[in-house]
């Protein structure tokens, strides 16, 4: 979600607002063997400073818009041009968060997975992953993976595990799948021996086609033991017109997306796997809970989810 808002704010102003760009895995950020206990993440390098409250993030812009805390002025004044040029931004990215949390609440008290490798967290907003698993499972192991610097610097102090549990960051980068589930400090969390849940929200979009995105999953999903499940959302151009043009605007920034279909995002992820009723939808669509507003139009949402379980239990 947050290439949509990212997008939209370069529409509507000359300012840069810094995006999510994937860039290469920072060896040296990384802790020491071994430090990389419960709720631990890689320490920031100190020539680099990993937070600018004067210009917005966005990162930060998000947490805004699902009503977190974690922003300051500038990501507020940015929220609000994008909420005048794009009135649903805010009901788009609250229904990614909702079917995210539907669907790791599914993981946790159906599906009995315990372990979940988030990539591409963002900013910590509660409820968060763990919070969520660990209330029903207080043993759940969680391991966030993100390049965001915002996102590190929010890690620490906000992703806080029940101790009966684990829970753990990783500064790494999604084009990089086999540093990330071969990662020492990733298996000091998660056993590769037991299901795992993959979980891979609003970032795909982030991964043109000639960065190889169906290699990048198959890489994730071959990791992942018979019992597991992967769960993915990914930005749309069908319901949306503007969308369809943010690719391009992005070129320019060195940021590149690819909005998909909901065919092409179903061949992406779920091919070879066996998708949860009721498919890939709009994330609105996906299992509503009775308690959830009322389910807003496709062009508001302009998003597809889907879970689907690793064959061969």
């Amino acid at each position: 979600m947050t290439i949509l808002i990212t997008f939209l704010y370069q529409l509507i102003t000359e300012s840069e607002l810094p995006g999510r760009c994937p860039v290469k895995l920072n060896y040296r950020s990384r802790p020491a063997p071994g430090a990389w206990r419960s709720t631990d993440v890689s320490p920031p390098e100190a020539s680099q400073p990993l937070v600018d409250s004067a210009h917005p993030s966005s990162a930060r812009v998000y947490d805004y818009l699902l009503g977190g805390k974690d922003n300051f002025a500038a990501d507020r004044i940015a929220a609000g041009k994008i909420e005048e040029a794009f009135p649903a931004i805010r009901v788009g990215a609250q229904e990614n968060r909702r079917f995210l949390l539907r669907g790791v609440r599914f993981l946790a008290a159906e599906a009995g997975i315990r372990q979940f490798l988030d990539v591409g967290t963002g900013i910590p907003t509660s409820p968060n992953v763990h919070e969520v698993v660990q209330g029903i499972t207080p043993e759940a192991r969680i391991a966030y993976v993100d390049n965001d610097p915002v996102v590190l610097a929010h890690a620490r102090a906000l992703m806080v595990s029940d101790p009966r549990g684990k829970v753990g960051y990783l500064d790494a980068d999604i084009r990089e799948p086999e540093a990330i589930v071969g990662n020492r400090l990733v298996r000091d969390v998660l056993d590769f021996d037991e299901p795992i849940a993959l979980l891979l929200s609003a970032i795909l979009h982030f991964i043109p086609d000639d960065q190889g995105p169906e290699e990048i999953v198959r890489t994730f999903v071959g990791a992942l033991p018979p019992g597991s499940y992967v769960l993915a959302t990914h930005v749309t151009p069908e319901h949306e017109p503007r969308l369809r043009p943010a690719s391009a605007g992005y070129g320019d920034d060195g940021v590149r997306t690819r909005p998909r279909t909901a065919a092409e995002f179903e061949r992406l992820v779920f091919t070879g796997l066996d998708l949860v009723e009721p498919g890939v939808v709009l994330v609105s669509q996906w299992r509503r809970d009775p308690d959830d507003p009322p389910a807003p139009g496709p062009a508001e949402v302009s998003a597809y989810g889907g879970l689907a379980a690793v064959p061969g239990a």
